[in-house]
């Protein structure tokens, strides 16, 4: 991706993880338009809920929509911004194989991996910083 103006760069820098902690972006997708506009009803705080764990550690839950909030009272956004901040402890256990499960906790949409794939556990491990586990 070409970047053509600082301003470009003043919006997509804060999307790059710092090595203690993971940013996604989160979609709902849904291509009919009355279906959509149910769906993000009945999904309001969503971003709130979507959870990633490291082994027997606590859930983290993201820091979501830093920049804007997106949701009001009648309906949540279809696309949402988090980050996922790590303790040393989770880091190194990561870096160790350590098992990452992910879910989500809200009403309309729970859904739990118990275990992500080996391949992408360890390709999202390595955005994380070593020098940041003490």
């Amino acid at each position: 991706m070409l970047f053509r103006s600082q301003e470009e760069l003043d919006a997509y820098n804060p999307l790059i993880p710092d090595g203690s902690n993971w940013k996604a972006t989160f979609m709902l997708e849904y291509d009919d338009p009355s279906e959509r506009a149910e769906r993000l009803a009945e999904m309001v705080g969503i971003e709130d809920t979507v959870w990633l764990q490291v082994a027997d550690c606590d859930k983290v839950y993201p820091i979501a929509d830093e920049d804007l909030d997106r949701t009001t009272e009648e309906k949540t956004s279809s696309v949402h911004f988090m980050r996922y901040e790590l303790s040393p402890s989770m880091v190194s256990a990561l870096q160790q194989g350590a098992a990452l499960a992910a879910g989500v906790d809200h009403p309309a949409y729970p859904v739990q991996i118990d275990k992500v794939p080996a391949g992408i556990r360890d390709s999202l491990t390595e955005d994380l910083d070593p020098v940041s586990v003490n």
